[in-house]
């Protein structure tokens, strides 16, 4: 199980560069909403948290706490986010 902050949270998602929740929901084999929801904390968009994504939020300061117990979505997520930055040239 992982903790992190639900502004931590959205941090890595606009790190992801364009079609990252595609690529993430197609490798992994899952639909592209359940991505989606799961780097909005599972806050769907009728304002529940959705039981597939196995997390516990909990209110509190930057948006709350959210308890990952599958981190598989995340990690992947920040591959994708080292890919990225491994091809940005340096500026030396």
């Amino acid at each position: 199980m992982t903790t992190i902050t639900f502004e931590q949270l959205r941090d890595i998602k606009h790190q992801l560069p364009n079609g990252s929740v595609k690529r993430i929901a197609k490798d992994l084999n899952v639909d592209e909403q359940l991505v989606r929801n799961y780097f909005s904390a599972g806050r769907t968009s009728h304002g529940s948290i959705s039981s597939e994504l196995h997390m516990h939020v909990q209110p509190g300061p930057n948006g709350g706490i959210v308890h990952l117990e599958d981190t598989t979505i995340l990690d992947y997520a920040k591959r994708i986010i080292a890919e990225k930055r491994r091809q940005i040239p340096s500026d030396n």
